[in-house]
């Protein structure tokens, strides 16, 4: 093991608090809520889920980049968190199926990171304080300056980051010859909930943030699917339009994450930002329909209002969070429409709920 001098770097939250490590990567500044993961593995697919884009990523798990990357391994066509910050980032990778170190991946993709940060305190700090803005600073620009250029980065809350990492033109994904054809809006989709689509039978449209119902349905598609992506959904209302549509077409409708967010503003049901959000592969959740527990993955900053969902003549809560009460899950009584606010798909995670895919072309069905 080769010995290198790597130059020092801070992380610099809102509130003034600052956290000393080590640069990785390329040298800079970059800004972003802070938030973490607690995922032990799966850090490459992590990285490229278009959910976390304008997010600086707090890995928990003590050591990152041990297994390398692969180039077959990712959510997206490039890594979409804004900075990474680590405990121990692992130079050298021992995996037979690796195509390169992380180190490389991160160089050539432009992400700055820094390591050897205090990440137990850390992830305390935030657990306490919440998710809040902060600047990752590998190179000589002072704690002044830092502070000034912090102060103008918006807060998540209203932010609209769905256009950042929406397709620009629409695709195809899957078998022309399937038997289901489905439009799917793209929020911030990620690859693997197509690959869970196409492997049972659909031939999947992908359609840009802004698009209309018109265009989604343009296709004759069989079912209509609102992606997991990130920021407030709040802001679109494009999508909550087409939510709407759909709905009053009473056409099969299925969404995940940000995509759950829509359909529930589509009925009227508000959402909030969380103090801390969801974010790993073992979060607790109930399915109140079959009563069973599943382990699931999970990725978001905002949630679907409990109270309200309660009291709406037309929706019912399918699933709960185990461990803080949250809406997990809900779909309509009058339409063919559910949703969950976690990651069916995983990838990374268990497979736990990936019955919800089967579950959509049931619908489909009937």
């Amino acid at each position: 093991m080769k010995y290198t001098t790597r130059q020092k770097a801070i992380l610099l939250l809102s509130d003034g608090t600052i956290f000393h490590g080590k640069s990785i990567g390329i040298s800079g500044t970059t800004f972003g809520e802070v938030c973490f993961n607690t995922g032990m593995t799966g850090y490459q697919e992590i990285f490229t889920d278009p959910s976390y884009f304008g997010q600086l990523m707090v890995a928990t798990n003590a050591h990152i980049g041990n297994y390398g990357v692969n180039e077959l391994e990712v959510e997206s066509d490039s890594i979409k968190i804004a900075g990474l910050v680590c405990k121990n980032f692992s130079f050298n990778y021992s995996r037979e199926g690796a195509s390169g170190s992380l180190e490389d991946y991160f160089i050539k993709q432009n992400l700055i990171c820094i390591s050897d940060v205090d990440t137990r305190a850390l992830v305390s700090y935030i657990r306490d304080n919440g998710a809040m803005n902060a600047v990752i600073c590998t190179d000589e620009t002072t704690i002044e300056e830092l502070r000034d250029l912090l102060a103008k980065v918006p807060d998540m809350k209203g932010l609209e980051l769905a256009s950042k990492v929406s397709t620009k033109e629409p695709y195809f994904y899957g078998e022309e010859n399937a038997t289901y054809k489905i439009s799917a809006l793209d929020l911030g989709i990620k690859t693997n909930i197509l690959r869970n689509l196409a492997k049972r039978d659909c031939y999947i449209k992908v359609f840009p943030f802004d698009s209309s119902y018109q265009d989604l349905a343009a296709f004759n598609p069989d079912g209509y699917f609102l992606s997991n992506g990130p920021g407030d959904p709040e802001p679109l209302s494009g999508a909550i339009q087409i939510a709407k549509e759909i709905l009053e077409n009473n056409k099969p409708l299925f969404g995940i994450c940000l995509g759950h967010q829509v359909i529930g503003l589509a009925n009227g049901i508000s959402t909030y930002k969380m103090f801390n959000g969801h974010r790993g592969i073992n979060h607790p959740v109930k399915n109140l329909i079959t009563g069973k527990g599943e382990v699931t993955s999970q990725n978001h900053g905002f949630a679907v209002n409990k109270e309200e969902l309660d009291n709406h003549p037309d929706l019912e809560i399918t699933h709960l969070h185990l461990n803080d009460g949250t809406v997990a899950g809900m779909r309509m009584k009058n339409k063919n429409c559910f949703s969950v606010q976690y990651h069916p798909e995983a990838s990374p995670g268990p497979h736990d709920s990936s019955y919800l895919f089967d579950q959509f072309i049931e619908n489909i069905k009937r």
